[in-house]
């Protein structure tokens, strides 16, 4: 049984989408534990789990915050991969993100019409 028919899921893109940001934000949250509380890891982190609950909850509003999310995501990202310059683990952890990043607001973006109100 496949996980769209176990949660009766309407759209999976819908639901990989948010499952992206939930796990981003999951992501964002233990490192920022672990290297010590930077503020800036725990508000991206804290924008991808709101915009992974207004996705599932298909809220009129998670366009707004997947917009904020991809913007302060692309940053981010930018800025990690421009320092460490895909020498390491990190960096190339930020081009998949970046590119993860991009893809779920384009589908988000022009799927903007099944979002409640």
């Amino acid at each position: 049984m496949s996980v769209g028919s176990r949660f009766k899921i309407e759209n999976k893109g819908f639901f990989a989408a948010s499952v992206f940001y939930l796990l981003a934000g999951m992501g964002f949250l233990v490192g920022m534990v672990l290297t010590g509380f930077p503020l800036h890891l725990g508000i991206v982190g804290l924008f991808s789990l709101i915009t992974a609950y207004a996705l599932m909850m298909r809220k009129g509003w998670a366009l707004y915050f997947v917009l904020v999310s991809f913007f302060v995501g692309t940053t981010f990202a930018a800025f990690i991969i421009y320092g460490f310059v895909l020498s390491s683990y990190l960096g190339l952890t930020m081009v998949a993100y970046l590119a993860l990043t991009w893809i779920a607001t384009a589908y988000v973006a022009t799927k903007r019409s099944s979002l409640g109100s």
